[in-house]
């Protein structure tokens, strides 16, 4: 299963409707949990998101609505006993924070926490998922944000394999050789097969327009990006390193992203119809006003 669980849309300031920060994708057998704010823990239980389903905790940058659920998670790893280490990547440059959320107050640490911090963008890490990039972002503090890669494959056509006599497991073992003598032939995965584009995730958070927004978004099939301010608040915006809901909107337009999920909303806005309808006067692709609890299934392969 690939989706998206929204567990905070909010930004500085938590609401009613919208609490902090929190993001959790489920990425087949692992769990990237995205920039935790105040009250993620509680959020992840309304979510059915259970601790030992994190595999990897991600945060952007050290502004509070962003990392104030570190201590909760944290304690939390350990309370539950999760058995699988978990890897947790953040700007080197906030060390000192990350240190003081991880042991904010006393507990009994059993979970084993990696901390693998970032200290320049490029290829992070490899692993089962695929790849995990990261870019540099423009704010006030330095900011890094995520790409998840999963490599290029090939589909499997069952007319083809029927043709040249391939079934069974000998089709998994044409997969895993790439080639298999059948019947005094040798046949190929390539004439069984076709090309199959791997799937891409994005998440760009506090940030003004920069080369680092656009190398992520590139060819996303889900895009999650912040959305702080309406076009009518472009300079308070890029003041403040945001962004809008129709810069936001251009980015996926250009960068072929298939479904835009916008959040991260200034508490000033009540009506998000509006933010739909900017980023739809933009963008062509599906568009998804992230709200607290919601779920987004990452788009099935074309």
């Amino acid at each position: 299963m690939r989706e998206l669980v929204v567990l905070g849309t909010g930004s500085q300031v938590a609401s009613r409707e919208r609490n902090q920060n929190g993001y959790f994708l489920r990425w087949d057998s692992d769990g990237f949990l995205f920039d935790p704010g105040e009250g993620t823990q509680r959020q992840m239980l309304y979510a059915g998101v259970p601790a030992t389903a994190v595999t990897r905790l991600c945060v952007t940058h050290f502004h509070g609505d962003h990392c104030l659920g570190v201590p909760g998670v944290v304690q939390r790893l350990s309370l539950d006993g999760v058995p699988h280490p978990v890897h947790a990547h953040y700007p080197a440059s906030g060390q000192q924070y990350f240190t003081r959320l991880r042991y904010a107050a006393s507990f009994f640490e059993r979970a084993e926490l990696r901390e693998e911090p970032i200290d320049e963008e490029g290829l992070l890490s490899v692993g089962p998922f695929g790849q995990l990039w990261v870019r540099r972002l423009e704010h006030p503090v330095e900011a890094f944000g995520y790409q998840l890669i999963e490599p290029d494959g090939r589909r499997m056509l069952p007319d083809r394999l029927a043709a040249y006599g391939v079934s069974g497991p000998a089709v998994g073992r044409l997969q895993a050789a790439g080639s298999l003598v059948v019947d005094g032939r040798t046949v190929t995965v390539e004439q069984v097969s076709e090309p199959r584009r791997g799937q891409r995730f994005a998440f760009v958070m506090d940030t003004r327009l920069c080369e680092g927004v656009f190398r992520l978004a590139d060819g996303a099939d889900l895009l999650v990006i912040e959305s702080t301010y309406l076009s009518t608040e472009a300079t308070l915006a890029r003041r403040f390193g945001h962004l809008t809901a129709r810069q936001a909107a251009r980015v996926a337009q250009q960068c072929g992203v298939r479904t835009l999920v916008l959040t991260h909303f200034s508490q000033r806005y009540t009506d998000m119809r509006l933010f739909e309808e900017e980023a739809r006067a933009e963008f062509d692709g599906d568009v998804v006003i992230a709200a607290d609890l919601a779920r987004v299934p990452v788009p099935a392969r074309r």
